[in-house]
C-alpha cells in the first residue's frame, strides 16, 4: 500500500512526534524539579503543535464519513413521480435502497430493498425538526463515525502503516472538536502498530496524549505499553513503574492474561516484561468450570455419559478437518453442476467459447481499471471522499478483488438484482477474505488447528478421552495450550455503511468496466462496445428501486452456454468435518468463516451486546444444545437423489416439486400481423408471461443449487453447523441445502449413522411413511400400521418401480419422502432379520399445531389441552377439524335465523378451509389478515366470487369465536403480552425476556432513520440499526411479541429435548417442532420430548416473566402507574395444582 501523500502535514506531524520521548510516571526521574520541567516543555510544545495541525486539519471532512442526512419522506404516487422531475433528480436520483436481513455472516447491518422516493431536503424542515431528534441524529451519526475511525485505523495496522495509522488519529486528536469521536481503543491500535515495531518513544506520546484528554488507559493500553517496553528492553524501573500505575488505575497482573486477547507472540512479550520484575511469576490457573443452575438443568442427572462416537478413526477426522480448511482458505469452490450430464450442442461450444473469451478481456479490463482508480487514491493528500476507501482496496491482492466481482457479474440473474443487495455482498465478501487473512497473520489459525487435532479425540472410534461435553472439552484443550495468541480476535468488524460503500465503489468499477461488442449476436450490426451491465429504476407500487441488470446480449449467451459449473462460498457448503464447537457468542460452527451465534438484521448490535452482557454460564445449554444438533453427521440417499436428478434434466415436473426450466414457460402474445400495437389485455398477458418466467427461473436455480450440492457430497459424510434467531430458533448455517429444506431436500438426506430397527422399528417406518402421505390423520397410530400392511403391495411397486410402475407415491402430500420410505420399507422387509437391518433414515414425530399447545399449558386450557393432543385420548385429535366442526355449527344456527351469508356458506366449510387462520392465529394474525387467508381458501374450491368479501369476513369472525371458546385463556395471554409490549414500547424501550433456559432476547423493531450514502451511480439510504438511542416501533413491538414468546418457549423446549436425548446417546435432529431420530429410538424420544414439555410449562412462565419485566421496566420509573399494574396483572389461568401436567407425564411415558 503506497501511503498517502500529505506533504503540508510533514512538518507539524514531525514536530508532534518529537514533542515528547519519556513521561514521568512510566520513565525513570532524575529529579522532581526535572520532571516538573519536562511536563510543562511537553506541555507548551504540545499546544503549539495543536495549534498548527488545528489549522491543518479545519479544512479536513471527517475522514470520508457519510454525512447524515435528515430526510422528510413523502409517499407519492408512483406515475406523479415520474412525470415531474427536476434537472438534478434526473443527474443523480435519489433513492432509498436497502437490503433484506441474511444471514450474512459478514458485518453490522441492513439497507432495505424497496425504497420510497424522496424530496429534497430544506432548510425550513430541518428548523422545525424537535431536538430530540437532531440529538439522534448527531447520536447516530456519532457512532458511525466512531465505528468508521476503528476500522480505519485497524485496517492501517493490518498493512502495517503505523504512521498513516497516527497521522489519522492526530488529525481528530488536535481537533477539540474531532477529539471527541476518539476513544481509548483508537489510541490502542495506534499504540499497538508501534508496538510491533518496538518504538517505545512513540506508544509512550500516544499514552500520554491519551491520558491529556482526560482518557483512562484500560488493560489493552498496559499490555501494549509491556510489549513495546519487552520489544525495546527497557529497564527493570521503568517496567516496574509501568506495572504501579496499572495497579493505581484498579487493574491487577493477572487481569492482563484473563482479560486481554492478544495476537501472534503478544502473549509472551507481556509475560517476559512481567517476569523481568517478577521473576517467579506464572500464568493464573483457568477459572474452573462453572455449572449452569437454571431451574431446567438441575434436573439432571449428576455426571454425564462419554459423548457418542463417531464411525472414524482420529487419523481420517484429521483428513477431513485438513480438506476443510483448504476449503475454507479458498473462500469459495467450484462444483459440477448437475445439468452436466446434458449433450454439449454446437451452440453451447460456441457460446461458451465466446464467453471464455469476452471473460477474459473483463478481467483484463476491471484489473486496469482498479488499478488505475488506487493509483489516483494514492496521490490525495487526505483520507476524504472516495480516498477513505484505498486502504481497504489494498488489503487483498488486486486479483482477489476482479475474482470477487467476476464472481457476482457470472451470478446475476437476467431480471437484475438490487443494487443495494449487490453492494452489501460485494462488501462482505471483501470483509469475510480479509477476516480470514487476518487469522492467519495473527496465528489463530495455527492455534484452532492444533486443538482441533486435540479436540477430535472426543468423537473418534478409535480414542478415549473421558466424559465431557464438546463445549467443555474445548475450553479444557484452549487453558491447556496457555501461551499463543487468543481465539477470538479484536473487534474488527467494519460499520454497514462501510461494507456498503466499498461494495458500491466496486459495483460501479465493474459496471463501467465490463463492456460487449453490440454486434455479437447479430453481426449485421455495427461492432461498437456497449455496457454489460446498466443501472435502471424500478417501481414497485409507490416504491423505487434501483437495478443492476445484464444486458440481453449477455443473458443470451450464458444461457446458450449452459455452463456445467457453479461457483459457492464455502460457507454455503455443509462442513466435511465436524463443526468447531460453540464456546461463546463470539466462537463456533466453521474453522475460519465468521459466523454469528445469533441472526438478526444487519447492523442491530442489540442482541451481541445483550449476548456479551449474559453471565457465560447461563448460556452453557444453549450453547450445548446447538453443538448437539451440529455433530449429527449426514450423507446422501443416493437412488432417490439419481431419480430427482433424471426428472430435473427432463423438463422437471411442477406436480412433484421439481421446477422446469425456463424454455417451458408460457409464451408472450404475438401481435397481430396487421398491427404491431398489443391490446391491454395482451399487455397484461405479457406482464403475466414475463412475471411467471422469472419464477419459474428463481425457484428452478434454487433447485439447482440443492441438487448440485446434494450431488457433490452425495459420497462424502458431511455436517450441518447450527445458529439461532434472535428468538433461539435454530437453523443450519448452509444456507441451500439441509434439512429444513422442501420435500425433496429432505429426501435425499440420511443419518450417516445406522442403527438397527429393533423391535419396533419397522412398524414406526410404516406409520411414518402413512404420516407422510396425509391420510388416515384422525386414526389411531394401530390403524394406521394396518393400513400400511394393507397397501404394502403399493409400497413395493413403488420402491421397485418409481417411474414406470403404479407410481402411488406421486399422489401423496410429501411424494419424495413417501417414495424415499417406500424403499428403506422394502429393503428392511425383505431383508433375513427386519428388526437387525442396519437403517439410516431419519423417522419424523411432528407437533400437533405446536403454538396452541403451549398456550393450552400455559392457560391450562383442558378442552383446549385435549383438542391438541396434550390429553389422553382413544384417536389423534384434529384441532382443525375441531375448530371447523365448532363453525358449522355457528353457521347452521346463524342459518336457521335466515342469515344469508350462512345459508350459502352450506357445504363449503371444511378442515382446509380454517387451516391456516387457526394455525396462525397463535402467531398474531389479524383479523384483516385472517379475512384474506380464507377469501384465498374460498377461492381454492370454487366458492362463488359474489359473496367473496362477506363470507371470508363472516368465517375469519366465527374461527375466532371458535378459538376463544375452545381455549378460553390463550385469548387473555395474547392480551396480555400484546397490552404489556405496548405500553413498554411507548415508554421508549424495547420488549426483552429471557427464556426458561437462560437465552436473553430482545425484540430488533425500531424506528429507524435512514443514512443516506452519497455514489456516483445512485444515493443508497441505508437503514442501520446500531444506534441505541433509537426509538422503538410500538406497533411491531405489540404485534409481535406474543408469536416471539411463543416460538422462544418453542425453542426452549426443542433445546431440553436434544440435551437430554443426547444424554440417552439418542442421535437427534430437529426442524423447529419436528423432531426427527432412528426408528429404533422413537419410543425413547417420544418420552423425552413429552417429559421435557412438562418440565417447561411447570415452571411458573408468566410469573417468572412479570416479575422479570417489573425489574426491568419499572424499578426506576415509579411515574409508570399503568405499566406497572398490566405487567403485574398476571392473566388468571386454569388449575394451577399441577394435576394436568403430572397426567400429561404419565400418559406420554
Amino acid at each position: 500500500m503506497a501511503p498517502l501523500r500529505s506533504d503540508r502535514h510533514q512538518e507539524a506531524l514531525q514536530k508532534a512526534m518529537d514533542a515528547s520521548t519519556a513521561v514521568e510516571h512510566l520513565v525513570p526521574t532524575q529529579s522532581i524539579s526535572w520532571t516538573e520541567k519536562l511536563k510543562k516543555e511537553m506541555y507548551v510544545r504540545q499546544l503549539k503543535v495543536e495549534k498548527k495541525l488545528s489549522i491543518a486539519a479545519s479544512q479536513m471532512t471527517l475522514d470520508g464519513q457519510p454525512k447524515v442526512k435528515v430526510k422528510v419522506k413523502t409517499k407519492v404516487k408512483a406515475k406523479t413521480k415520474t412525470k415531474v422531475k427536476s434537472k438534478k433528480s434526473q443527474k443523480s436520483p435519489k433513492v432509498t435502497a436497502s437490503t433484506s436481513s441474511n444471514q450474512s455472516h459478514a458485518g453490522p447491518s441492513s439497507a432495505d430493498t424497496c425504497h420510497k422516493p424522496r424530496v429534497e431536503k430544506m432548510n425550513q424542515d430541518v428548523k422545525a425538526l424537535k431536538p430530540q431528534r437532531v440529538h439522534e441524529d448527531r447520536s447516530s451519526q456519532r457512532k458511525i463515525m466512531q465505528q468508521n475511525i476503528q476500522s480505519n485505523l485497524e485496517c492501517l495496522l493490518y498493512l502495517q502503516q503505523p504512521e498513516e495509522a497516527e497521522k489519522l488519529l492526530l488529525s481528530y486528536h488536535s481537533n477539540p472538536a474531532k477529539r471527541k469521536l476518539l476513544n481509548v481503543d483508537a489510541y490502542n491500535v495506534v499504540m499497538r502498530g508501534w508496538a510491533r515495531k518496538g518504538c517505545l518513544h512513540r506508544v509512550i506520546q500516544l499514552f500520554s496524549m491519551l491520558e491529556s484528554i482526560g482518557l483512562r488507559p484500560n488493560l489493552d493500553s498496559y499490555a501494549v505499553l509491556l510489549e513495546c517496553m519487552t520489544q525495546s528492553q527497557s529497564s527493570t524501573k521503568a517496567i516496574w513503574r509501568c506495572v504501579q500505575h496499572m495497579k493505581k488505575d484498579g487493574f491487577c497482573v493477572d487481569d492482563l492474561f484473563q482479560k486481554c486477547l492478544f495476537e501472534g507472540d503478544e502473549k509472551e512479550m507481556v509475560l517476559k516484561a512481567i517476569r523481568i520484575i517478577q521473576p517467579d511469576y506464572q500464568l493464573p490457573p483457568p477459572p474452573k468450570p462453572e455449572i449452569c443452575k437454571t431451574a431446567l438443568c438441575w434436573r439432571w442427572p449428576n455426571g454425564t455419559v462419554s459423548y457418542p462416537k463417531l464411525d472414524f478413526s482420529v487419523q481420517e477426522l484429521q483428513e477431513r478437518f485438513q480438506q476443510q480448511l483448504e476449503l475454507e482458505l479458498n473462500s469459495t469452490i467450484t462444483i459440477d453442476s448437475v445439468e452436466s450430464t446434458k449433450p454439449l450442442t454446437p451452440q453451447a461450444i460456441k457460446a461458451r467459447q465466446q464467453l471464455a473469451t469476452f471473460r477474459s478481456q473483463w478481467r483484463g479490463a476491471i484489473l486496469q481499471a482498479l488499478q488505475k482508480s488506487k493509483h489516483s487514491m494514492s496521490q490525495a493528500k487526505t483520507m476524504t471522499g472516495p480516498s477513505a476507501l484505498y486502504p481497504y482496496l489494498c488489503l487483498l491482492p488486486d486479483e482477489e478483488y476482479v475474482d470477487i466481482m467476476m464472481q457476482i457479474l457470472n451470478s446475476l440473474s437476467p431480471q437484475g438484482e438490487s443494487l443495494a443487495v449487490l453492494a452489501r455482498e460485494l462488501g462482505s465478501k471483501v470483509y469475510n477474505r480479509y477476516l480470514t487473512q487476518r487469522k492467519q497473520q495473527s496465528g489463530q489459525l495455527e492455534k484452532i488447528q492444533e486443538i482441533y487435532e486435540n479436540y477430535i479425540h472426543l468423537l473418534a472410534k478409535d480414542s478415549q478421552v473421558g466424559e465431557y461435553l464438546p463445549r467443555e472439552y474445548w475450553e479444557k484443550l484452549v487453558a491447556e495450550a496457555g501461551y499463543g495468541p487468543s481465539l477470538n480476535l479484536k473487534d474488527c468488524s467494519w460499520p454497514y455503511v462501510l461494507l456498503m460503500r466499498l461494495g458500491m465503489y466496486l459495483l460501479e468499477i465493474l459496471v463501467h468496466s465490463v463492456k460487449v461488442p453490440r454486434n455479437t449476436l447479430n453481426p449485421r450490426l455495427p461492432s461498437k462496445l456497449i455496457p454489460v451491465l446498466y443501472h435502471i429504476y424500478s417501481f414497485r407500487s409507490s416504491w423505487q428501486v434501483g437495478l443492476i441488470k445484464p444486458h440481453p446480449i449477455f443473458s443470451q449467451i450464458v444461457s446458450d452456454a449452459a455452463e456445467t459449473t457453479l461457483t459457492f462460498n464455502s460457507s454455503a457448503i455443509p462442513m466435511l468435518c465436524p463443526p468447531v464447537p460453540w464456546t461463546s457468542p463470539h466462537f463456533g460452527a466453521f474453522v475460519l468463516s465468521d459466523t454469528k451465534l445469533m441472526r438478526y438484521v444487519d447492523g442491530a448490535i442489540q442482541h451481541q451486546q445483550l449476548l456479551d452482557q449474559c453471565p457465560q454460564v447461563n448460556l452453557h445449554p444453549v450453547l450445548d444444545a446447538l453443538n448437539q444438533l451440529g455433530n449429527c453427521a449426514w450423507k446422501i440417499n443416493q437412488p432417490v437423489l439419481d431419480i430427482i436428478i433424471s426428472i430435473f434434466n427432463d423438463k422437471g415436473n411442477e406436480k412433484l416439486d421439481i421446477p422446469p426450466p425456463v424454455s417451458e414457460a408460457p409464451k408472450p402474445p404475438v401481435p397481430p400481423s396487421s398491427s404491431s400495437a398489443l391490446h391491454k389485455s395482451q399487455k397484461h398477458e405479457l406482464l403475466l408471461c414475463k412475471k411467471k418466467a422469472a419464477e419459474m427461473h428463481s425457484l428452478r436455480m434454487d433447485a439447482l443449487y440443492k441438487l448440485s450440492i446434494a450431488n457433490y457430497v452425495r459420497d462424502k459424510v458431511f455436517w450441518f453447523p447450527h445458529n439461532m434467531d434472535f428468538r433461539g430458533r435454530t437453523y443450519p448455517c448452509p444456507p441451500y441445502f439441509n434439512h429444513l429444506g422442501n420435500d425433496v431436500t429432505r429426501a435425499i438426506l440420511l443419518f450417516a449413522e445406522g442403527r438397527p430397527l429393533g423391535p419396533k422399528g419397522l412398524d414406526w417406518l410404516k406409520i411414518h411413511l402413512i404420516n407422510l402421505t396425509g391420510l388416515k390423520k384422525k386414526n389411531a397410530l394401530q390403524e394406521r400400521l394396518d393400513y400400511a400392511n394393507e397397501i404394502m403391495e403399493e409400497i413395493l411397486d413403488s420402491a421397485d418401480h418409481p417411474l414406470t410402475g403404479r407410481k402411488w407415491w406421486m399422489n401423496t402430500d410429501e411424494p419424495w419422502q413417501v417414495l424415499a420410505c417406500c424403499m428403506e420399507i422394502a429393503k428392511a422387509s425383505r431383508s433375513p432379520d427386519p428388526a437387525a437391518f442396519i437403517s439410516h433414515f431419519p423417522v419424523h414425530q411432528d407437533g400437533s399445531c405446536n403454538g396452541l399447545q403451549h398456550y393450552a399449558a400455559l392457560g391450562r386450557d383442558l378442552i383446549g389441552a385435549i383438542s391438541v393432543n396434550l390429553m389422553p385420548c382413544s384417536v389423534p385429535q384434529d384441532v382443525y377439524s375441531v375448530v371447523a366442526q365448532q363453525v358449522e355449527e355457528f353457521r347452521k344456527k346463524d342459518a336457521e335465523e335466515g342469515l344469508r351469508i350462512a345459508q350459502v356458506l352450506e357445504g363449503f366449510i371444511g378442515r382446509k378451509v380454517v387451516k391456516q387462520t387457526v394455525m396462525t392465529v397463535v402467531y398474531g394474525v389479524t383479523r384483516y389478515g385472517g379475512r384474506l387467508q380464507m377469501e384465498k381458501r374460498l377461492k381454492e374450491i370454487e366458492f362463488p366470487e359474489e359473496y367473496l368479501w362477506e363470507a371470508s369476513h363472516y368465517l375469519v369472525k366465527q374461527v375466532f369465536n371458535g378459538i376463544k371458546e375452545m381455549f378460553s385463556a390463550t385469548r387473555d395471554i395474547q392480551n396480555w403480552l400484546t397490552e404489556s409490549a405496548k405500553l413498554i414500547a411507548q415508554s421508549g424501550r424495547t420488549v426483552e425476556w429471557v427464556t426458561p433456559l437462560g437465552l436473553p432476547i430482545v425484540q430488533p423493531y425500531y424506528r429507524i432513520r435512514s443514512t443516506v450514502l452519497t455514489c456516483n451511480m445512485q444515493n443508497l439510504s441505508v437503514k442501520s440499526s446500531s444506534n441505541n438511542n433509537q426509538k422503538p416501533d410500538t406497533v411491531k413491538q405489540k404485534n409481535a411479541f406474543p408469536p416471539n414468546f411463543i416460538h422462544s418457549l418453542d425453542s426452549t423446549h426443542m433445546m431440553l429435548t436434544a440435551l437430554h436425548c443426547f444424554r440417552q446417546g439418542l442421535t437427534f435432529v430437529s426442524v423447529h417442532d419436528c423432531y426427527w431420530t432412528h426408528a429404533l429410538t422413537v419410543d425413547i424420544m417420544n418420552k423425552i420430548c413429552r417429559q421435557q414439555f412438562v418440565a417447561l410449562h411447570s415452571q411458573k412462565i408468566l410469573e417468572d416473566l412479570s416479575k422479570f419485566m417489573l425489574k426491568n421496566y419499572c424499578s426506576r420509573a415509579l411515574w409508570q402507574k399503568k405499566l406497572m399494574e398490566q405487567l403485574s396483572n398476571v392473566p388468571k389461568t386454569g388449575r394451577s395444582t399441577g394435576w394436568e401436567l403430572q397426567s400429561l407425564g404419565e400418559v406420554w411415558k
